[in-house]
């Protein structure tokens, strides 16, 4: 796709009855926003300093000049497009970018990471006063929204106050392009309000136009998530947890969902009898079902160290790794890591985190969030797909052999190697929508 020199309008998106009645059930049921808030807020899910701001409340001043705004969902998102926040900064000193995100968890670890002249803020419900009261704030000069955000208020105001939009790296699952195809009329109503969208992928790219993409607006760009930097790693506790472990055998199981602890716990019993002295690690999706998740372990009769619990692996099973923001500690602790959502249906995670950390990978068969990848990294001899517990134990006891793990992760990094570079694609078409200044 040729990508255009100068901002152009999208074509005049179609009527779409699901977004009407959106619009008015968002105008209608504005002051259910706080009591909402309010709720999550006694339930630990909201900042308590900051949670005015989902309401449209914002307390920082609009810095002049031009200002694009990114929107990333939460954790995995906000790592990815940094470097690509980064690069939008280079590109002009006056400028400014505006990073809001939904979860408390990726606004704490941006606080730590943004660059100069980039400001973080959280996004405002989808309701009629929060979004106004936001845009007429912020006035962004470009909205940029990160994978699959699609919040119809907030794209209808944007769109109406003629900001141009990019739907970047947009990646939509196969349950999700299921969910949209019911209502396709919604769909093709707010993706037809953007400028331009990029797809890490010629599949993503299909989804989009099965949905109602204009075709002319699509471009297939590559991964923003394969520009992002290693995962941080505290080396305190690297060097820490290290002589911890000792020399024991190291496997992760990363991102792991509900029914795939029970299969991974079958599979460390499997390995215990050739490598007594085997400890997994397992790092759950989300962390909050730590405590099923340890009695699920314990009824398989292996013992438990937690780490939010402050616990010492020891001779512990498992460590139980159950918190937010350390996932690079557990990739360069741990030699083989099986990337958890694919066992089950939820269609895998991201594997250039493990790639970028040198760890073998193993994954399920349902990769579909990232086919393309795994498809090439399977295609290269730089992953292993496992079925279920005795797959998984048997790959991981292959893998205690060295030279067949470095075969694998040298095949990762070449796979990764071949890719093109993401993130100065997709900041060239941004930049590229920018406005001029007056």
């Amino acid at each position: 796709m040729t990508l255009p020199a100068h901002p152009t309008p999208p074509e005049p998106p179609p009527a779409s009855a699901a977004l009407a009645l959106w619009l008015g059930a968002t105008w209608l049921g504005g002051a259910l926003g706080p009591a909402l808030l309010r709720r999550r807020l006694a339930q630990g899910k909201e900042d308590p300093e900051r949670w005015g701001e989902k309401l449209g409340r914002v307390t920082r001043a609009r810095p002049p000049g031009r200002l694009i705004w990114v929107h990333a969902v939460s954790v995995g998102e906000s790592l990815s497009v940094l470097p690509l926040v980064k690069r939008l900064l280079d590109s002009d000193s006056n400028l400014h970018v505006l990073l809001t995100c939904t979860t408390v968890t990726a606004a704490a670890l941006m606080q730590d990471r943004l660059p100069d002249r980039a400001i973080q803020q959280y996004l405002p419900l989808d309701l009629a006063g929060p979004v106004t009261a936001f845009l007429d704030h912020w006035h962004p000069d470009l909205a940029v929204m990160v994978e699959s955000e699609f919040w119809p208020r907030l794209i209808h105001q944007a769109h109406k106050r003629g900001i141009p939009m990019v739907l970047a790296n947009a990646r939509i699952s196969d349950r999700s392009a299921a969910r949209w195809g019911r209502m396709r009329g919604l769909a093709q109503a707010l993706l037809r309000r953007f400028t331009l969208l990029t797809a890490p992928d010629q599949a993503a790219a299909a989804k989009l136009q099965a949905l109602g993409a204009s075709p002319a607006r699509v471009a297939m760009l590559g991964s923003l998530k394969r520009g992002a930097d290693r995962l941080p790693v505290d080396p305190q506790a690297l060097g820490t947890l290290r002589a911890a472990f000792a020399d024991r055998p190291l496997w992760l199981a990363a991102s792991t969902h509900p029914g795939e602890e029970g299969i991974v716990a079958a599979a460390h019993g499997l390995i215990k009898l050739a490598l007594p002295g085997a400890c997994l690690i397992l790092a759950p999706r989300h962390p909050p079902r730590a405590a099923a998740i340890r009695a699920e372990l314990e009824a398989a009769g292996l013992s438990v160290a937690q780490r939010s619990l402050g616990e010492e692996p020891g001779k512990s099973d498992v460590y139980l790794a159950d918190t937010l923001g350390e996932m690079g500690l557990w990739l360069d602790l741990a030699p083989i890591a099986f990337i958890g959502g694919s066992l089950v249906a939820v269609g895998g995670h991201n594997a250039y985190e493990p790639a970028l950390h040198g760890t073998a990978i193993l994954h399920g068969p349902d990769v579909s969030n990232f086919a393309d990848l795994y498809q090439r990294l399977d295609r290269a001899g730089a992953a292993l797909t496992v079925v279920d517990a005795r797959t998984l134990a048997k790959a991981v006891l292959d893998l205690q052999d060295a030279t067949a793990r470095a075969r694998l992760i040298a095949a990762a990094s070449a796979v990764l190697a071949q890719e093109g570079d993401a993130v100065t694609a997709t900041a060239a078409a941004i930049l590229s929508l920018l406005p001029r200044q007056a």
